[in-house]
């Protein structure tokens, strides 16, 4: 009959929606119930939960990092010291996260892209080569790479003494990688005051360009110009340091850690692989008739790649290769089991010292779960720009 109403147990979407509201209900319950629970147990054994502990002393060194402090006056960057606070040393290992994470990232997409254009190259050898890095690295796990960078590779380095330098003043021994690294020789303030000035006048300039699509090249002249400007009245407050081999020890430069450089490679070389397969996926699922147009114009391989596939792959490939930065940001966890002091490193060594492992499980979830959020937002963001920029 015509407009009779269907009773709700028999409707189909109903149930479904009531079914999904029960699940909801009781996996609060469950998640209250431990909870709660927790904090019982705690109050029983004289141990309530709070976060005063992070104002205490640390007593512990940290191998690597550094911490931005305020002294007499000044913001400065300095090692990590046993009189700093709990919370300090969760801001330096946070720093060592993103660090490994933010390079990561750019370099694991620089590394996928051009691995996942030679999965598909008529080079017989290129195609050959490109393959084995993908399958061999995919099908190993990550930790393990992270031993054989480590273990097999770094600790077995020549020793300072019998390093010899590479070209640029490279130098790579079992204590590390040493680079060239600009010191600061004076006072830095006005120079980083110059430099967000100009980093305003381009965020305004791109503002103002954008209306008439020349954002990008409104921004970047506006950044050179108000930099130049900058620089000629603070001047360059820096020197180029080179590492220098010593009879015992390398004098000079910036230190990476074999930890550091090992956690970096692996991460690096592992999600670049992932990376290749999105690529070359979103490149296959381009019609052929593109191709077989862009020749017919007289369009070269490499430009018919460049301007015509890559640029149309691009909002293909754009949610899983953001999926992947998540992982790879969450991979850095692995980083202790090569002592490399990130987040997780130091939660433990601070848990194990206060006995305040709950709390600092909290503040770990709570990081993460905020650095996740931020990188998945910037990736839709900018392929909520890209969709519109093609519906356009």
């Amino acid at each position: 009959m015509t407009g009779t109403r269907v009773p709700f147990w028999r409707d189909v979407k109903q149930i479904a929606a009531i079914a999904q509201v029960l699940a909801a209900i009781a996996a609060i319950a469950l998640l209250a119930f431990l909870v709660i629970t927790a904090f019982r147990q705690m109050v029983v054994r004289g141990i309530p939960f709070t976060f005063s502990f992070l104002g205490a002393e640390a007593g512990f060194t940290i191998s690597e990092g550094s911490l931005l402090a305020f002294e007499n006056g000044r913001l400065v960057w300095r090692p990590f010291e046993p009189t700093d606070r709990y919370i300090s040393a969760f801001v330096t290992g946070l720093f060592n996260t993103l660090r490994v994470a933010s390079i990561g990232i750019v370099t694991a997409t620089v590394l996928g892209v051009m691995v996942g254009v030679g999965r598909l190259s008529s080079n017989g050898l290129l195609r050959g080569l490109t393959f084995a890095y993908v399958e061999a690295v995919r099908n190993t796990p990550l930790l393990l790479q992270m031993f054989f960078w480590y273990f097999a590779v770094f600790l077995n380095l020549p020793g300072a003494r019998e390093a010899s330098a590479w070209y640029g003043g490279l130098i790579v021994t079992n204590q590390g990688a040493f680079i060239p690294w600009p010191t600061p020789v004076g006072d830095t303030g006005p120079f980083w005051i110059a430099l967000l000035i100009a980093v305003v006048v381009a965020a305004l300039a791109y503002l103002t360009g954008r209306r008439r699509g020349r954002g990008v090249l409104f921004g970047v002249v506006a950044f050179v110009v108000a930099a130049v400007i900058g620089l000629s009245m603070t001047g360059f407050p820096f020197a180029l340091s080179v590492p220098e081999l010593g009879r015992f020890r390398i004098a000079g430069g910036a230190t990476l850690s074999p930890e550091f450089v090992a956690v970096l490679l692996a991460l690096v070389i592992y999600t670049a692989a992932f990376i290749a397969e999105v690529i070359r996926g979103g490149i296959q699922s381009i019609p052929a008739g593109q191709s077989e147009a862009a020749r017919s114009l007289g369009l070269s391989g490499g430009q018919t790649m460049r301007l015509i596939i890559l640029p149309q792959a691009v909002r293909i490939v754009i949610p899983p290769i953001g999926n992947l930065h998540l992982s790879l940001m969450k991979n850095t966890s692995l980083a202790v089991a090569v002592g490399f002091p990130d987040l997780f490193n130091v939660y433990r060594t601070i848990g194990n010292q206060s006995g305040r492992s709950l709390e600092g499980v909290v503040i770990v979830m709570i990081t993460y779960l905020v650095l996740s959020l931020l990188i998945s937002g910037a990736i839709n963001a900018y392929n909520r720009r890209v969709m519109r920029s093609w519906a356009s």
